[in-house]
């Protein structure tokens, strides 16, 4: 089956919603604006990991983080949040408008995580960020000749 990606549906964007608020609700109510900024976002998955408020068995909550890294990549690099549907399923994921660019950030850090590796927040936001800029530079550039 090929993937397919289309609009997130009430359902899903109310789970990605659901896990995005578990991960800004670490903030108090005074510092709850500072998850609008990247770093802001970066910050807060990298307390998370570094004070180990989560086990590697609680996929869910890592997963949580995913969506806030994959919100942190949204909005540097422009990306859409979408569903992409394949044979194994349907999974939120990031979107380059435009282009067949597809990320999944869901489980970028659970499975790191779940491995016992130590994560490095910031320098795994740069690699995924220059990922994208790479893509974008191989991609085939439109022939605007007549």
């Amino acid at each position: 089956m090929e993937q397919k990606i289309k609009a997130l549906a009430a359902e899903d964007a109310s789970g990605v919603e659901k896990q995005r608020n578990w991960v800004r609700d670490h903030y108090d109510s005074e510092s709850l604006h500072l998850y609008e900024t990247l770093e802001g976002k970066l910050g807060l998955i990298d307390t998370i990991l570094k004070e180990k408020w989560i086990e590697p068995n609680e996929t869910w909550k890592l997963q949580s983080l995913g969506i806030t890294f994959g919100d942190a990549l949204a909005q540097k690099m422009g990306l859409d949040w979408v569903a992409v549907e394949d044979e194994y399923g349907c999974d939120p994921a990031l979107h380059d408008r435009g282009t067949t660019i597809v990320m999944f950030p869901l489980t970028t850090i659970s499975k790191r995580v779940e491995r016992g590796e130590v994560v490095d927040v910031h320098e795994l936001f740069e690699n995924a960020c220059q990922t994208i800029g790479r893509l974008r530079a191989e991609l085939p550039k439109p022939n605007l000749t007549h």
